[in-house]
């Protein structure tokens, strides 16, 4: 059985990425922070399946800034995989937590690079770094491809171009089987709520249910290039099934303005978003990435994986899950009202006015 550790397993793709290893039968671990209250929801569902009946699946309490504990955690289970997709990845949050964002997003990558040398997994361990098209940021050609140069516009965007060279100095100079996946924007029904994909198709469903008024955004004509993270974690295992490691731009080759997304989200549910959206100037980003374009065609030439699901489906996907939130939602807003309407009519002093 191959065994795998997983930074960032509770984020949208690290759930995702659990469920395709522990279906091709790994024995799968995950390194989860300490905090006061339990962050596994999207995992929850894998103790409950009985597909795997087996427990295959197990947390590790640990943090990307602490290097001890990473060395420790490799000693221990001497991993064949490890895919690093933790992070701080908000961008725009990046902005007002610079340094814990080079710190968590890049400086992270080489304590887990020095932890693969330091307990002698160099040679049998394969290591994925989870790269980003914001490393492009002010684009120099499109679409982006392999041999695009970087031009970050954010401190998310820095960190994760200094993540990316230290993945390829280390594959240089060690030898390692080290693989950079450049990722361009997916999403899903797990996508955290305070990405603008996700924030649209919450809010869409809400209004659609009186739950919600409006919707506030920041720059409505940023082009990006949107696929489905449940495919895309496929991509990331294939990286490391390969004899050789490389990079890869992992993309559809469409690119949507958030506009566009706003119109098809809210017309799925027969509303005019033009009447629900407006502008807010404190989403904007102080340096704007305006269009981002993935050129897939090495990934398909050489891996052959392309994407299936494109942008109108994803919309839908998202759309249709979230209205499935929405309608729970209000139906739990209904019972406590009615709760509450029970308690004052049968309370001593509701009963005396009645009388």
């Amino acid at each position: 059985m191959k065994k795998a550790l997983i930074t960032g397993i509770t984020g949208q793709d690290g759930s995702y990425l659990a469920e395709l290893l522990l279906e091709k039968g790994y024995e799968v671990h995950g390194v989860i922070r300490r905090a006061s209250s339990f962050n596994t929801h999207r995992l929850d569902h894998l103790y409950q399946d009985p597909h795997f009946h087996e427990n295959h699946l197990f947390l590790h309490y640990g943090d990307l800034a602490d290097s001890v504990q990473m060395v420790k955690l490799l000693y221990e289970l001497k991993p064949h995989e490890i895919y690093n997709l933790g992070a701080q990845s908000h961008v725009r949050v990046s902005f007002d937590i610079p340094e814990y964002t080079g710190d968590v997003t890049g400086v992270s990558t080489i304590r887990l690079l020095e932890a693969i040398r330091e307990a002698g997994l160099a040679k049998n361990t394969r290591f994925y770094q989870a790269s980003s098209s914001e490393m492009f940021g002010q684009v120099h050609e499109v679409p982006q491809r392999e041999t695009t140069p970087f031009h970050p516009r954010s401190p998310y965007g820095c960190a994760k171009v200094f993540a990316y060279w230290l993945t390829v100095n280390y594959r240089e100079a060690y030898n390692l089987h080290a693989s950079n996946g450049i990722l361009f924007n997916h999403e899903s029904p797990r996508r955290g709520e305070t990405f603008v994909t996700r924030k649209i198709t919450r809010a869409a469903t809400r209004i659609k249910l009186g739950l919600q008024e409006k919707l506030f955004l920041g720059n409505l004509d940023a082009q990006r290039d949107w696929g489905y993270a449940k495919e895309y974690v496929e991509v990331m295992w294939l990286m490391l099934q390969q004899d050789q490691p490389d990079d890869y731009v992992c993309a559809t080759g469409e690119t949507h303005t958030i506009r566009e997304f706003c119109q098809e989200c809210f017309g799925l549910l027969d509303l005019d978003w033009r009447e629900y959206v407006q502008h807010d100037a404190r989403y904007e980003r102080p340096s704007e990435v305006e269009l981002l374009i993935g050129d897939p065609s090495k990934l398909k030439h050489q891996l052959g994986w392309e994407p299936k699901v494109k942008f109108k489906e994803l919309v839908k996907i998202m759309t249709e899950a979230d209205l499935k939130l929405a309608y729970q939602e209000l139906a739990h807003q209904n019972y406590q009202e009615n709760m509450a309407g029970e308690q004052i009519s049968s309370s001593p002093r509701a009963c005396s006015r009645t009388l």
